[in-house]
């Protein structure tokens, strides 16, 4: 999903054979019980916060930003980022149908007015919850189109691929072509979705108060809003027992990076626990004009 919008969509070509390995044995793992995995990921979560004292400042950092501080936020923090990747496996090996028997949405009349509109939905999902199910669990209702950046690996590509691209959702990468299909989908009534807290480009953002210090934040959201008048919903899949709970916020007012901010941390500090504090929301895109955060 967003971020950099680079000149050019060629990438390097993707292995073969190994590629397809490892898509088979992450899909294999996936159809594990949920509730494995989810223990599973809490033993991976500790054991990395445990044993990378890198990602350890990081989380402790980002944490303490928030004004969270301690051993308990942090080891809560580092559960919750190992439930989260190994959550994606199950994701990635079931189609949209399958979410409506695990998620719950009580919010669903805002999607009934955004969709009755016809401008189509914006949707802004963070790095909260299971930020991966929000937009395949739409999938099931409507189709959506979703932005992601690449990952650097090529090994990882067609896998990230082909979880991206399930019946009802397309994925579009992070380039200036995505951006357009993105747009005409939005024109045509339909719904989009991307990850508002991924730091953009150097020319994608502008600096904004994220937990009280400058964070390079995303005005691809403003920009898309602006030209589609789409309705801009903010979802959140909280990750209860058994599942999730889609949790549905419409912002009326522009989407700017710093309403955006706002927004977020509202939604973080009610579930601190399940933000990814690993992520390193405060670095410094190359070329980003004025005063910003080192990386960590």
């Amino acid at each position: 999903m967003p971020a950099h919008l680079p000149q050019t969509d060629r990438s390097p070509a993707e292995p073969g054979t190994a590629a397809r390995a490892l898509a088979a044995g992450v899909l294999a793992v996936g159809r594990l019980p949920l509730a494995l995995l989810r223990g599973a990921g809490a033993v991976l979560g500790i054991l990395v916060f445990a044993g990378s004292a890198g990602y350890r400042r990081k989380v402790l950092a980002n944490l303490a930003r928030a004004g969270l501080h301690g051993a308990g936020p942090a080891w809560r923090a580092a559960l919750g980022a190992g439930v989260m990747v190994l959550e994606l496996p199950w994701l990635w090996s079931r189609g949209p149908a399958a979410l409506t028997e695990r998620m719950a949405c009580a919010d669903t009349a805002l999607l009934d007015e955004a969709e009755a509109r016809g401008r189509g939905i914006l949707f802004l999902t963070p790095h909260l919850g299971a930020f991966d199910a929000t937009a395949r669990w739409y999938a099931g209702r409507a189709p959506i189109t979703v932005m992601f950046r690449e990952p650097h690996k090529a090994l990882l590509r067609p896998l990230v691929r082909r979880s991206r691209n399930v019946e009802g959702m397309r994925a579009v990468p992070a380039t200036t072509a995505g951006v357009r299909v993105m747009l005409r989908a939005l024109r045509a009534g339909e719904a989009v979705g991307l990850l508002p807290d991924q730091v953009p480009g150097a020319g994608e953002g502008e600096w904004a108060p994220f937990f009280d210090e400058p964070a390079w934040t995303m005005s691809l959201p403003q920009r898309l809003a602006r030209a589609s008048g789409a309705a801009v919903i903010l979802a959140v899949g909280e990750r209860v027992a058994g599942g999730w709970r889609l949790h549905l916020e419409r912002i009326d007012e522009t989407p700017t990076p710093a309403a955006l901010n706002a927004r977020m941390e509202r939604l973080i500090r009610r579930w601190p626990d399940q933000y990814l504090w690993g992520y390193n929301r405060y670095k410094r895109p190359r070329a980003a004009a004025g005063a910003g955060s080192s990386n960590l």
